[in-house]
């Protein structure tokens, strides 16, 4: 399974602060998770207040 950041995010870094792998990054104001550093451990869901993260099966949806 694999997390990504929906376009229900608010841009309010909740889930960028408190993710234990570093995984998610910011760029041109929109935040993203690089999969390679994803501890999958859903830390980055549970704290988005608009559940704007998701699963997803990885290599699809």
């Amino acid at each position: 399974m694999a997390y990504y950041i929906g376009e229900k995010c608010i841009k309010c870094g909740s889930c960028r602060e408190e993710c234990p792998g570093n995984a998610i990054k910011k760029k041109d104001e929109v935040y993203y998770i690089e999969l390679d550093k994803c501890l999958e451990c859903g830390t980055c869901s549970f704290v988005c207040p608009v559940g704007a993260v998701d699963i997803k099966k990885r290599g699809g949806l």
